[in-house]
């Protein structure tokens, strides 16, 4: 068993394409990966809870959008800053359910996380990371003409809106996180990738306007807190060769070298499986033992090598 195990719970795991997106939904959702936390809890891990917020930014943004003749806009990382606060304590309150349900005395607590990244990330000229609905793509056009946004096809799933998605250089409250895990309470942390901050000369930060990849994040912090095990629950059951074509194939195992060769024949897309593969391919070179990614309902079952993708070194 490793020492620490950081979970990663993604925005469309919690918000479903063809789902209502109401609040009771998303307890809902979450639910079914919390309680799967708590039984692992039981067992003795140690555990991080990372999570997406994809949609759920881009629903506030959208509410800034509709309020802006009444209410002045809020800037983006306070957006983000407001959906991490929200969805750590759904999750916070999910998974201290599960806890109660099975008996454990073990605590859970949501940290805000500030995420330092480069203000001279190539990203801010080039918006890349996927916020909010999908829309047809006429609306798309629609909305980049009316609003000015970048709007890209995600994966084929339809059209949404795209911000910059630098990459994370350090996770600021990483060694708070690392005691609160070491100690036994189950930490939720960098939710969405965490707030976007960058660092002044004299050390101080400031907000600015973007979304970190909830998956690069994650990776990141799992090096900075010492996780053994890295767990990456999303939409599907497993990673697949030829991702919804015909014939497309399953792979329950996948080794750094292979999933390397597969990235960049381009078989992982960059706007949903790709950041997943590059980020367990980080973690493994820098120390990590195994990554499983795999949908919130099938997390046990890929513990046990029944399910999911493992990936290894």
């Amino acid at each position: 068993m490793p020492e620490k195990t950081i979970i990663s719970i993604g925005g469309n795991a919690i918000i479903k394409r063809n789902g209502a997106g109401t609040i009771a939904e998303q307890f809902e959702n979450i639910q079914a990966a919390c309680a799967g936390i708590a039984r692992l809890a039981l067992d003795g891990y140690r555990i991080i809870v990372t999570h997406g917020n994809g949609p759920i930014v881009g629903n506030i943004v959208l509410q800034n959008e509709a309020a802006k003749d009444i209410l002045p806009p809020m800037p983006l990382y306070i957006c983000d800053a407001d959906s991490e606060g929200g969805l750590g304590f759904t999750i916070q309150q999910a998974v201290y359910n599960e806890l109660r349900k099975v008996r454990s005395a073990a605590e859970c607590a949501a940290v805000i996380t500030q995420v330092a990244v480069d203000p001279d990330d190539p990203a801010f000229k080039n918006p890349s990371k996927p916020i909010g609905p999908f829309y047809a793509k006429e609306e798309a056009a629609s909305l980049a003409a009316s609003c000015g946004w970048v709007m890209a096809d995600d994966s084929g799933r339809g059209w949404r809106r795209v911000v910059p998605s630098p990459r994370p250089v350090r996770v600021i409250e990483a060694g708070v996180v690392e005691r609160l895990a070491a100690s036994g309470v189950i930490v939720i942390a960098a939710g969405g990738g965490g707030v976007p901050v960058v660092e002044a000369a004299d050390g101080t930060l400031r907000g600015i306007d973007a979304v970190i990849d909830k998956d690069y994040a994650t990776s990141l912090l799992a090096r900075q807190t010492g996780a053994g095990l890295f767990v990456n629950l999303t939409q599907v059951d497993m990673v697949y060769m030829d991702f919804g074509r015909p014939g497309q194939k399953g792979l329950p195992e996948l080794n750094v070298e292979n999933a390397k060769r597969y990235l960049a024949k381009g078989q992982f897309h960059p706007g949903s499986m790709g950041p997943k593969i590059e980020s367990a391919i980080e973690f493994l070179e820098s120390g990590g033992q195994e990554v499983i990614i795999t949908s919130p309902e099938l997390m046990g079952d890929a513990l046990k090598g029944r399910a999911g993708t493992r990936i290894f070194k």
